[in-house]
């Protein structure tokens, strides 16, 4: 399995000192990173695992045998899950049991001041789980800093916490089904099996993307329909996932980026600048292939999860930015905490106010240490200035505007974007800010870029401009075979992909969080 540099060779490697026109000359090596052992979409470990679940669970959807194909999703879920730590598994059903029986008072106490302390509580109960599991070590490091610099030290009770993976996406899960039952966007509360099946369904419960209670819970009251199955979308969002994670964010994460951000001062500006425009590409086609393969993974079970990703470089604000990327992340924030803390109701000081914390926030959410922090005020705050600015309006929606200005915007925003990326990624800040001033560092010659890396890069910039609808037209396609003819073709690009990919999987970038 790949750990960040361990990979070594990209595809057709011996070909790539002529197709690249130098040698690559000797660059640190990357330390090892922990990866723990699990189920990772793109392996053989996985596909094995589908390969049993899939005819089974649309055997008992077939003999409608609803509840007994529920418990198998579930079951099977639990097993996903057990892959990555079958002890951490009961913390998951702890917090379906929690969301479970909050739900239950909610829809008794519906319309009554007990319903709202009960969500109150169960809310604050499933971020003292997330706080704890995720912020406590960072808080304890934090707070012997600062006692520290004012000469009181203190023994403090430092622990060592494994960080349950997934921990955030199903606890936001959690908080969306007692938050859309308290406000009545589910009519009732739904029996713990589906309770169950919601927040632990296999797909989206490592890494997303965050399904929402009101839009899928419905979904479970009749068995999946084989007729409304869109076969050929979900085996291609399979295919395309898998070739932008196994080739794309992998070798630009081995051969470019993880060397540059490791060592920055290594290297010089275009190395640098181009290792920031790699990871963009990087961390985009990681975290796109993951949604893409979850929800291709569950339309092909007959479930339908939101889209994630929808070309968010392409994007002429940075409002137009977050409309685009992680969406399911990004419009549970709106709903979930920015609406709540007031949005823009109370005026332009506090819109601005409501804007910053909510990104700070989401910054947070993303890990426990202050590069994250400064990375959410940053998009808060330029989100807070696109709004001082435009008086509340999306430039990006407006209509008219020359071509000139549009891609001046594009252009813009995609480099604020990639500023932000630099302290996302960074393994602290000093190393953040040594890599920005590396970019002043243009005497040193270029040992890590070559053509096979700008091809990449260059390719991953492209599909954000292709038409919205490309998928939907390549499905149109795909109808024109017969279902045989579509398991060839995905088998043969599988293979395709497997032989250019290189050895191994490594680990979605968002598993960290």
């Amino acid at each position: 399995m790949w750990r960040g540099c361990e990979a070594p060779h990209p595809p057709f490697g011996h070909l790539l000192p002529a197709f690249a026109g130098r040698r690559q000359k000797e660059t640190p090596a990357c330390p090892p990173r922990p990866v723990r052992a699990g189920m990772i979409f793109p392996t053989l470990n996985f596909l094995l695992f589908y390969l049993v679940v899939w005819p089974a669970s649309w055997g008992l959807a077939l003999l409608r045998q609803h509840l007994l194909h529920k418990l198998l999703i579930i079951g099977a879920s639990y097993f996903f899950y057990a892959f990555w730590s079958w002890k951490l598994m009961f913390l998951l059903l702890g917090s379906v049991v929690l969301n479970f029986a909050a739900g239950r008072l909610i829809d008794r106490w519906r319309g009554t001041r007990a319903a709202k302390w009960t969500v109150g509580l169960a809310v604050a109960a499933n971020l003292s789980l997330l706080g704890f599991f995720k912020y406590y070590g960072w808080f304890i490091v934090s707070l012997d800093e600062a006692l520290r610099a004012l000469s009181l030290e203190r023994e403090l009770p430092f622990l060592e916490i494994v960080l349950p993976i997934g921990i955030s996406f199903f606890t936001f899960q959690g908080i969306s089904y007692i938050v859309d039952l308290y406000r009545g966007h589910l009519d009732r509360s739904r029996p713990l099996v589906d309770v169950m099946f919601f927040i632990s369904f296999f797909p989206h419960l490592v890494a997303g993307p965050i399904v929402r209670a009101a839009s899928f819970l419905p979904q479970l009251e009749q068995p999946p329909n084989p007729n409304r199955v869109f076969v050929g979308l979900g085996v291609m969002l399979v295919v395309w996932g898998v070739f932008k994670k196994a080739v794309i964010a992998n070798y630009l994460a081995v051969l470019l980026v993880d060397h540059a951000f490791l060592a920055p001062a290594s290297f010089g500006a275009v190395d640098l600048l181009f290792a920031v425009y790699g990871y963009a590409i990087q961390i985009y086609c990681d975290f796109s292939a993951y949604s893409d393969i979850a929800i291709g993974v569950a339309a092909l079970l007959g479930y339908r999860f939101q889209r994630n990703f929808n070309q968010p470089y392409r994007a002429e604000s940075l409002q137009d930015f977050w409309r685009r990327w992680h969406m399911s992340l990004s419009s549970w924030l709106r709903d979930y905490l920015y609406i709540p803390l007031g949005g823009n109701r109370h005026g332009e000081f506090k819109t601005y106010r409501n804007l910053l914390l909510t990104m700070v926030l989401g910054g947070v959410w993303h890990g426990a240490a202050w590069k994250f922090v400064l990375w959410g005020a940053l998009h808060g705050g330029v989100l807070a200035l696109e709004r001082f600015l435009y008086k509340g309006h999306d430039p990006a929606a407006r209509i008219g505007r020359p071509l000139w200005q549009r891609v001046l915007s594009v252009f813009l925003i995609f480099h604020f974007v990639c500023l932000c990326w630099v302290f996302f990624r960074a393994e602290d800040m000093p190393r953040a800010w040594e890599l920005l001033t590396g970019l002043a560092n243009w005497s040193q010659p270029v040992t890590l870029l070559n053509s096979f890396l700008l091809a990449l890069i260059a390719f991953g910039m492209a599909i954000q401009f292709t038409p919205a609808d490309t998928l939907q037209r390549l499905d149109r396609l795909y109808h024109r075979l017969p279902t045989w003819g579509v398991g060839v073709a995905a088998g043969v690009s599988l293979l395709l992909i497997e032989a250019v990919g290189g050895d191994g999987a490594a680990p979605f970038i968002y598993f960290q969080f």
